[in-house]
């Protein structure tokens, strides 16, 4: 894991797995996102809208994953995932039961995250 964006109030670290996964973190610890100020979610979301847009965009991928659990890690965060017909799990969750062994071949994850930096940077 890495972090490829961060600023007072959000990280956006990788996550190390066959598709793109990325997640979003509060800066501070809150529980719940009912805790989280307004200004902090909409940061959230509008972070949510341009990582879709831009996994869809360079993945081409049958569909995004968006979640945010936090059973293991009581710390609001959310997940983004292109996911992909061929991937190990699909249409199962990446946290479900292994479908296939899968051989995806993407375009690169280490590009993707620059331009992504470049665009959150900018």
């Amino acid at each position: 894991m890495s972090i490829i964006f961060e600023n007072e109030n959000i990280k956006i670290e990788t996550e190390s797995s066959e598709i793109p996964w990325l997640k979003i973190f509060t800066q501070h610890p809150y529980k719940e996102m009912s805790e989280v100020p307004k200004e902090i979610k909409l940061e959230i979301y509008n972070l949510l809208d341009i990582i879709e847009k831009k996994m869809l965009a360079y993945y081409k991928a049958d569909k995004i994953n968006i979640a945010s659990f936090g059973n293991y890690v009581p710390h609001v965060h959310w997940h983004i995932m292109a996911r992909f017909k061929e991937d190990s799990y699909f249409p199962e969750p990446m946290w479900g039961i292994k479908q296939r062994t899968s051989n995806l071949t993407l375009p690169s994850f280490e590009t993707f995250c620059t331009q992504l930096k470049g665009v959150l940077d900018g």
